[in-house]
């Protein structure tokens, strides 16, 4: 499902009209036109607004606010307002308030104030998303639904008496019966042997290390639970305006909910990204992010909040430079994205968010934060024609949430050390700086389309995981600590890679973490070294196994670290640098080569290059064609200066 009411690009941001007088909503609906705004999102926060008091509605400020919107041009991503309930629900019924694992329940005053398992906050979300559905499924400002906002970013999980009786009835739904969840949870180490799924209780705070197969029952079901209160209203206004998209603004990779459970769940992806501009390399981190969001559901996806300059929760909240805006945007779309969207329209005044930047700063119109709004607004009136076109990808990483949430369970593993972002951005990076696309795929995909598929880390594999994996018809690269333990975070047979051993053809025969700091070098068959951090890993290869790089030094001396069987290779290490693997398995990958701190990525007819460095830069194009950004053709080289972009349309059959 398509924004089909929305041509081309969208541009816009949150609007909140509730935190200010009604005669500013005409200069605000007036600007928007003025900077080329296609869409708003409106009403995130204004439950309290909308209900003040039990079933009693007040839709007339908002009819006001979406009639403007309309007569402008301006679209609505409306929102069921279910993001914060208001304060008369939560003193009518304290028990929606969520209980962290100390057992003390939140008080309100801030966001996302439920419990993700009540019943009753389940109840009032749904009739408001009902309200809302009957009243404006009509308007014709209408082009997006958007529920709830940022799940799991304030509440992620409760550990109240109705989360447990919501995670007993999700783990007899799993299991069936407690002799099966027994088995599942090892319950006879420590003697934690359950007779009854009622003995069962959230993992609060206990005494020492907690079962680490009920903590990853309890991050599935944490992730479940949220779903199913965004699953309620979205099948509320289904039910009501069966034509009109619903999403959810995901938080790029978050850890804490499955987005490919989620992505399923909902019409459109959307995404909230705010990379540091503090941190000159934040743009490869929120790259392999975008890419997430493209792979999700494998076509466009929207950039729904992003900053147009500085953020108000950082220690030290850095604004965009010049330039860093429209760069930062024209990402967003080179990966997939059909829009760029901004927290927020107009600059509050007060609340949390009030040093927040916004698209219209406090000091108006004769910002350079407005200035910066309609340049990008032209340049992406001038990109309508990106919008829709899919990338193709040749290489992809693979990774699952419930092995991210195995590897980075607490007090259980060898070394707490290994994160899976890390070992994500170890490949992601060299990939990105090549100018290679890549797509992110779970561990049960399909994945024969692709020449490479790089799997950072697989810690928790099933055997039909494995054999998606074996069924690669192309290169295959597995790194360390994966095919460690099964489904039920219980270590398989034989220890590690588990199901994988054939395919790799080695055994893992001891796990060697290295403390903070140290390093072991590592020889490569070719010819240099390289070193390793983190993790290294005594192995045992099969006769007919090829070893590419050994440790050199050390307790390890001698012994393989990069392997190959047939075309899977295993890397046994977090290497600094991945070069010499990925030479030797992207053979044919087409790859743009741009000079260091330059972003290459093709999307369909299109080739973006992005300067992301604070110096001039050359690059020579591969393609020729029009840059759609200045209308002027190019070919041969291009320069681009600091912080600046082209976008080729190219010329020919590519």
């Amino acid at each position: 499902m398509s924004l089909t009411r929305v041509p081309g690009l969208l541009f816009g941001g949150d609007y909140n009209p509730e935190q200010w007088p009604e005669e500013v909503w005409a200069e605000d609906v007036r600007l928007m036109a003025e900077a080329g705004v296609t869409m708003a999102t409106v009403a995130v926060f204004a439950w309290s607004r909308l209900e003040p008091e039990p079933g009693a509605h007040d839709f007339a400020w908002l009819d006001r606010v979406l009639d403007l919107l309309h007569e402008h041009g301006v679209a609505a991503d409306l929102a069921t307002a279910t993001a914060t309930p208001p304060p008369w629900l939560v003193r009518d019924h304290p028990e929606v308030m969520p209980v962290d694992a100390q057992g003390v329940r939140l008080e309100f005053g801030s966001r996302q104030g439920y419990c993700p398992s009540s019943p009753v906050f389940r109840e009032h979300a749904v009739r408001l998303a009902a309200a809302m559905a009957t009243r404006y499924g009509g308007h014709p400002a209408l082009a997006m639904w958007h529920v709830g906002n940022e799940y799991a970013d304030h509440t992620l999980e409760c550990f109240c008496p109705e989360s447990a009786r919501h995670f007993r009835a999700w783990l007899r739904a799993r299991y069936g019966t407690v002799a099966a969840l027994n088995t599942a949870w090892g319950t006879s180490c420590w003697g934690q042997h359950y007779t009854g799924f009622e003995q069962v209780e959230p993992p609060r705070k206990a005494p020492g290390p907690v079962n680490p197969g009920q903590l990853l029952d309890w991050r599935r079901f944490c992730s479940d639970a949220l779903l199913e209160l965004f699953a309620a209203e979205r099948d509320t206004l289904r039910e009501i305006t069966p034509d009109i998209p619903v999403t959810t603004n995901f938080m790029s990779l978050l850890h804490g909910l499955d987005y490919w459970t989620w992505a399923a769940a909902e019409d459109l992806v959307s995404d909230d990204a705010y990379p540091d501009p503090a941190d000159p390399g934040s743009h490869v981190a929120v790259a392999l992010s975008y890419d997430l969001m493209r792979s999700l559901k494998r076509r466009p996806w929207l950039l729904l909040e992003s900053a147009p300059s500085a953020v108000s929760w950082r220690e030290v909240n850095a604004p965009k430079p010049p330039g860093m805006m429209r760069l930062h945007s024209l990402q967003a779309v080179a990966h997939g994205a059909d829009g760029v969207m901004f927290f927020q329209w107009r600059q509050a005044r007060y609340g949390p968010e009030k040093f927040h930047s916004a698209m219209l700063p406090h000091g108006g119109v004769h910002t350079r934060g407005w200035r910066d709004t309609l340049r990008l607004g032209a340049d992406l009136r001038r990109l309508g024609e990106v919008a829709g076109t899919a990338t193709r990808a040749e290489v992809a990483l693979v990774f699952g949430w419930d092995s991210w949430w195995g590897l980075e369970a607490p007090e259980s593993m060898p070394s707490n050390r290994l994160r899976l972002k890390e070992l994500l951005l170890a490949w992601y990076a060299p990939l990105h700086a090549r100018g290679i696309a890549v797509d992110l795929a779970p561990p049960d995909r399909d994945l024969s389309d692709y020449r490479v598929v790089i799997v950072p880390n697989l810690y928790l594999c099933t055997a039909e995981q494995a054999k998606a994996l074996a069924a690669v018809t192309g290169e295959l690269v597995v790194g360390p600590f994966s095919g460690v333990v099964d489904e039920s975070d219980q270590v398989h047979d034989g220890g590690a890679p588990g199901p994988l051993r054939d395919l790799l053809g080695v055994a893992v025969d001891e796990f060697w973490p290295l403390p903070d700091g140290a390093t072991q070098r590592v020889r490569h068959a070719g010819g240099g070294t390289g070193r390793a951090r983190t993790w290294t890993e005594w192995l045992r290869p099969d006769d007919d196994v090829a070893v590419l790089a050994r440790y050199e030094g050390g307790d390890l001396d001698g012994l393989p670290a990069v392997t190959r069987r047939g075309t899977a290779t295993y890397v046994s290490c977090l290497l600094d640098d991945v070069t010499p693997v990925l030479d030797r398995v992207l053979g044919g990958v087409p790859a743009i080569g741009p000079p260091p701190g330059v972003e290459a990525v093709r999307r369909g007819r299109h080739l973006f290059l992005l300067n992301h460095t604070t110096a001039p830069q050359q690059v020579t194009l591969p393609y020729q064609g029009r840059d759609l950004l200045t209308d002027t053709d190019l070919r041969g080289v291009v320069r681009l200066a600091p912080r600046d972009a082209v976008v080729l349309r190219i010329e020919g059959d590519t």
